[in-house]
């Protein structure tokens, strides 16, 4: 398929997204001397960024590449819930964020100095019952009008209601693709496809001495949760796809490793993205995988925008 008309069709691509959100908040600056008051470095900070992390990151890498985002997520009611808001609005993606005051909306807080990262904070809190139930009804009124669904699972309790999510997507015959948390995948039995990376993987199946023993683990886990694929991202070694017709590899396609935070984000997006616009799974393995390589060459978390992935 054409690289235009690849492009055609991801502009009429429906990706709904649900998940855990969050504010990634980046503190740059410049260390030039240590603390008096303790070993540590004192930075100078000189500039500040936001941007959409966790499921939004996701939401924000379909809308980077042309495609139609739904966000469904849950934040607190305060200031950067509304930060997070506008910058999702910003990017083109729809949002559907519920607003829970008994919360803090997650944020994670990066102090940079020389291309270093010095130190992360967490800020973060589970959403309430009844906000997830709410979003839950909203979950199923929304799957009609969309393609593709992405369940992006941070652990941070968005995603309480995971197989419900998981058979009501089923019943609408919509393909559902999960990034997975946690070393238990049987409350992702039955979606069309898991994408964890090499170390989840290896939480849930164990050790794997050679391809043919990870092939054998992977193939199991996926007749075992009545999955369609699994989808196995290896950094330095590519990404590896198991399906029942058998295993294909897509070579790593990164020229520098820069940063590999929401790298993730990028392949589930494009991957999702990708099948919304009526490619095959390894055809979209191959997009997810080349969106992959340009992202790690950036700073924190970032998309591939549809000029650099259709660049020849």
């Amino acid at each position: 398929m054409k690289y235009d008309d690849i492009r055609r069709q991801l502009a009429q691509s429906r990706v709904l997204i649900v998940g855990d959100v969050m504010l990634d908040r980046y503190w740059f600056g410049d260390v030039e001397r240590i603390s008096p008051e303790a070993p540590v470095p004192v930075a100078k900070i000189s500039r500040v960024e936001e941007r959409a992390g966790g499921a939004a990151n996701v939401a924000r890498n379909i809308a980077a590449i042309g495609g139609q985002a739904t966000l469904l997520s849950v934040v607190g009611d305060d200031e950067a819930g509304t930060a997070l808001q506008k910058l999702l609005e910003q990017h083109q993606v729809v949002t559907s964020l519920h607003r829970d005051a008994s919360i803090t909306t997650t944020v994670k807080l990066r102090v940079v100095a020389r291309q270093q990262q010095l130190i992360r904070l967490d800020f973060e809190y589970s959403p309430s019952h009844e906000v997830l139930a709410a979003k839950l009804d909203d979950y199923r009124a929304a799957l009609a009008a969309h393609d593709v669904v992405i369940l992006s699972d941070y652990g941070k309790g968005g995603l309480t209601h995971v197989t419900a999510m998981i058979e009501a997507a089923r019943q609408a015959g919509k393909p559902v693709l999960v990034d997975p948390k946690g070393d238990d995948y049987r409350r992702y039995a039955g979606a069309t496809l898991l994408t964890p990376n090499r170390a989840e993987l290896r939480e849930v199946t164990g050790r794997w001495s050679d391809e043919a023993e990870l092939e054998r683990k992977a193939q199991q886990l996926r007749v075992e949760l009545g999955l369609a694929a699994l989808l196995v991202t290896r950094s330095e070694e590519g990404m590896s796809l198991f399906e029942a017709s058998g295993v294909s590899h897509e070579p790593t396609l990164a020229k520098e490793v820069f940063d590999v935070s929401g790298a993730g984000d990028t392949v589930i997006a494009t991957l999702a993205a990708m099948l919304a616009a009526g490619l095959s799974l390894p055809q979209a393995m191959h997009w997810s995988n080349r969106a992959a390589g340009i992202v790690v060459g950036k700073l924190g978390t970032a998309v591939a925008t549809a000029e650099e992935l259709f660049a020849d």
